[in-house]
């Protein structure tokens, strides 16, 4: 508040001494904007218009202050001496010694406030510090910046003074369009529309002509995009809090692309050309932060068998304008302008969403039929698979060609240090990070398949006899099963999921990998801790009966869920039977990865 009444303060000062050393009330012609020359009517229109300026900033000034009513009024006084020089038509030299002189009191007066508030300043000063001290040592830097961001609003504070700007100069521009028409004969209350479209570009022109003005778009653009997000997620039916940036990745992209073509700096028309491209490829991100949104939703709607079609159309509607919306796009810039490096980037981005769209509804489609036949499809999670890698590979060849295109235009067009930031950003992110992800996923799942097919395999009466579930999917053994070394057996399928994660058996957490040339001992136990005996157990057990010994005991004394087993201990334990050796050395899964 402080502060402001200092600005207020110089302010009016200002103004006084610019009004009485500039104006002349009776004869200036104003040039407003689009070039029409403006004439006051008669003096006292402007000077009322003055006093009335200065007398909300001498009010605002006082109050700030909290100034005395005695000395409120004398300060308010001193502020209008200047404007009733101008009125009663004094002398130049002497409006000017009088502004002064009024300037003169009005810096006294503030001097002595601030000598009276010095100790308060000491002792503030220090409060602050020693909060902000305390904070840094507590929360440390980040927060402690987070956190005053938000006190100070500092995105809104840029919102009002965009939208502010915007609509001064739009009512500047509407009048000053207005009177030009009513003095060529064009008595209309709107304005037309060719009149319309050259307010608009300008407004947008003078909305990008500095930093500060594009941050304050970049507020305007975050505001929108964030309830664009929100807007588009109740749509869906998605509460992923993650979704919800889509209102800060927008402006950081939209603030980055001006300044990597230096928005601010260009001529207004060549600035207006550059703001619409820029605009095309925030477009795209946008389209493509959406396209991140829905896909979760979707996978998740078709994985989870949701057979309701009022839950599937909105995202599947969604998904249709992500493909169509591109292809229009595209099809627009091709016919209005030739090929060039920033029509080609804005063709690649929207070619490569269409591909994602695509990638995502088959994936969709094909649990969708695996939902409708409700029969275990082995074979799904390579069909996944392979749709997704190639999707994934054709975005990664996208990303060479775009940081190929970027070359180019750092090159030839318009380089930049930022634009050499971002390509540097861009090839670490989407090309290095992106190709060694993949990798990494196929040598994991290759990883998987190999330790897969080294598990012993379950099948025929040994199956029926366990008569159990699989504990990771919950459904039933129809054809074989895999026996991890703590003698826990799964379906091949879920388990090679569970081993794209971690190398862990999923019941007790032991490590699921068998060398090479092991062997396993007969004893087959189910997830609840059944021992199915083999045929040598069996034998035994009769031979013991006709000897007349002891009842054989089928029962485990302990849960097969607290049996430990290392590694040592499952290749060295006797007793594997024919069949268990026979399933060992076949590879049931040669055909897979």
């Amino acid at each position: 508040m402080l502060c402001f009444a200092l600005l207020l303060g110089a302010v009016t000062v200002l103004i006084n001494y610019f009004a009485t050393s500039h104006i002349d009330f009776y004869s200036a012609y104003y040039t407003a904007a689009l070039g029409v020359k403006l004439s006051p009517k008669n003096g006292p229109t402007l000077w009322l218009g003055l006093v009335m300026l200065q007398l909300m900033f001498g009010i605002g000034y006082v109050a700030l202050l909290n100034v005395q009513s005695v000395y409120a009024a004398l300060i308010v006084l001193d502020i209008m001496i200047p404007i009733w020089g101008l009125i009663i038509e004094l002398p130049v030299n002497v409006r000017q010694l009088v502004a002064v002189a009024s300037g003169l009191v009005l810096t006294m007066h503030t001097v002595m406030y601030l000598t009276m508030k010095l100790k308060w300043f000491y002792y503030s000063g220090r409060y602050v510090y020693l909060l902000i001290r305390h904070m840094y040592r507590i929360y440390g830097v980040q927060l402690l910046v987070e956190d005053t961001w938000k006190r100070i609003r500092f995105p809104d504070v840029l919102r009002v003074f965009w939208l502010t700007r915007l609509t001064a100069q739009a009512i500047i521009l509407v009048y000053v369009v207005k009177v030009a028409g009513n003095d060529e004969g064009n008595q209309h209350y709107f304005i037309s529309w060719d009149d319309f479209w050259e307010v608009l570009c300008n407004l947008i022109i003078s909305g990008c002509d500095s930093t500060l003005t594009v941050l304050g778009m970049s507020a305007v653009i975050s505001s929108i995009a964030h309830y664009l997000g929100l807007g588009i997620l109740a749509f869906i039916g998605s509460t992923e809090e993650e979704d919800k940036r889509l209102g800060f990745v927008a402006p950081v992209l939209f603030f980055v692309l001006a300044l990597q073509t230096g928005l601010s700096g260009l001529d207004p028309e060549e600035r207006f050309v550059r703001l619409s491209r820029n605009m095309c490829l925030l477009l795209t991100a946008i389209l493509h932060f959406i396209h991140g949104m829905t896909d979760p939703v979707l996978m998740s709607l078709s994985a989870s068998h949701v057979s309701s079609f009022r839950r599937h159309f909105p995202v599947l509607l969604v998904s249709l304008c992500l493909f169509v919306l591109p292809i229009l796009l595209s099809f627009v810039l091709w016919n209005h302008y030739v090929l060039n490096t920033w029509l080609f980037a804005v063709t690649a981005f929207c070619v490569e969403l269409c591909l994602k769209v695509m990638v995502s509804l088959t994936v969709y489609t094909l649990f969708m039929i695996d939902g409708y036949y409700n029969v275990l499809w082995e074979k799904l999670d390579d069909y996944v698979y392979y749709v997704r890698s190639t999707g994934n590979v054709i975005e990664f060849i996208f990303g060479v060609i775009m940081f190929g295109n970027g070359a180019y235009t750092m090159m030839f067009e318009s380089g930049s240090k930022i634009r050499a930031c971002m390509m540097c950003l861009h090839a670490y992110f989407n090309i290095y990070l992106q190709a060694k992800n993949g990798w990494k996923t196929f040598i994991n799942r290759r990883t998987a398949v190999k330790k897969i097919n080294s598990l012993p395999e379950m099948k025929g009466e040994q199956l029926r006899e366990i008569e159990d579930v699989c504990a990771i999917c919950y459904q039933e053994f129809t054809a074989s099963a895999r026996i991890t070394p703590c003698h826990h057996y799964f379906h091949a399928l879920c388990l090679r999921k569970w081993l794209y994660i971690q190398d862990t058996c999923p019941m007790c957490h032991q490590k699921v990998y068998i060398e090479e040339g092991s062997r396993e001992n007969g004893i087959f136990a189910n997830n609840n801790g059944y021992v199915a005996p083999n045929e040598n157990q069996r034998a035994a057990v009769g031979a013991e009966a006709d000897a007349g010994g002891p009842e054989p005991d089928n029962e485990l004394n302990e849960d097969n869920d607290s049996i430990e087993y290392d590694e040592e201990e499952w290749g060295t334990q006797n007793g594997s039977t024919a069949v268990e050796e026979e399933y060992i050395n076949d590879d049931t899964d040669s055909s897979g990865e």
